[in-house]
């Protein structure tokens, strides 16, 4: 027998859906900029969450920085520690959120990011 969802239920998949709607409406400049800031982070940084990601990137809409990050986790280029600390945001009410680090191919991406950078300066000058 399928339950039936009740109407809290399904006013907050409603929502949901608005929300990965909208994430998904995101350009894919938006995406690019998350991943730079990602790599330069995790370069940098042995480690990193959103908190530190979040506060050098333009407002992006709810959401859609953890969507982003996640993805990067899903390509492969970014791996969880295990480790949690409490979101910044005020709207979180400090919700946990995920530490990540770069995995060896989310350093051999930045490695090439930053030869090819430095390529176009030297032919540049």
């Amino acid at each position: 027998m399928v339950r039936r969802l009740t109407v809290a239920e399904r006013l907050a998949s409603a929502e949901k859906d608005v929300l990965l709607a909208t994430i998904r409406q995101q350009s894919s400049w938006d995406t690019f900029i998350v991943q730079q800031a990602v790599l330069h982070f995790g370069t940098i940084y042995s480690t990193f969450s959103c908190n530190d990601v979040r506060q050098f990137l333009p407002e992006m809409g709810r959401g859609f920085v953890g969507a982003a990050i996640n993805g990067l986790s899903h390509g492969g280029i970014i791996e969880k520690t295990g480790e949690r600390v409490p979101s910044d945001l005020p709207s979180t009410k400090a919700h946990e959120i995920r530490v990540w680090r770069l995995t060896d191919r989310g350093h051999e991406i930045a490695a090439k990011r930053e030869a090819d950078r430095l390529a176009r300066r030297s032919a540049a000058a």
